[in-house]
């Protein structure tokens, strides 16, 4: 969210980007935590495996430890293959996101924990879902308010401010 929302205010670069690297960098060390907890756990029960959770959570790691790496080979702003690498970092952003999300649910099912426990957990994930949309609304108007500032001036560039 801070990589989506702070970066549209130009006073905020390049804070967005180191926050947005620790808050990753931070959810990283949770994920490799939770790796790890599953390993254990699976070594610890013979016999019960829950396919799913766990290919989903190892297909987690692999793309999270990606985006890890791919934070050293991150081009330039203006290099010709930046373009590509935002789309590969956005697109594998997004699935870890989604996967994240659904693999909680996964795990809360394996575990059968009180109901609070699983509402809780969709209060947190509809709340970030609402402040999400919130957000996007006003990055839109910033955006559009900026683009038609920028659309007024006098000389456009092309025909030197004449009609």
């Amino acid at each position: 969210m801070i990589a989506r929302y702070i970066r549209t205010f130009e006073s905020a670069d390049p804070a967005w980007f180191y926050l947005h690297a620790f808050c990753q960098v931070s959810a990283y060390a949770i994920g490799v935590a939770g790796w790890g907890t599953g390993l254990k756990l699976g070594s610890e029960s013979p016999g019960i495996t829950y396919s799913t959770h766990r290919n989903i959570g190892i297909s987690l790691f692999v793309l999270a430890t990606v985006q890890i790496f791919a934070l050293f080979i991150r081009p330039k702003k203006d290099h010709k293959y930046r373009f590509y690498w935002n789309v590969y970092h956005h697109s594998f952003g997004y699935a870890i996101l989604v996967l994240g999300i659904f693999n909680v649910f996964k795990g809360i099912n394996i575990l059968k924990p009180e109901d609070k426990w699983k509402t809780a957990y969709m209060i947190v994930i509809i709340a970030l879902g609402g402040i999400s949309l919130l957000l996007e609304a006003i990055t839109w108007v910033v955006v559009l308010k900026r683009k038609s500032r920028k659309s007024t001036k006098p000389y456009d560039g092309y025909n030197n401010g004449q009609s």
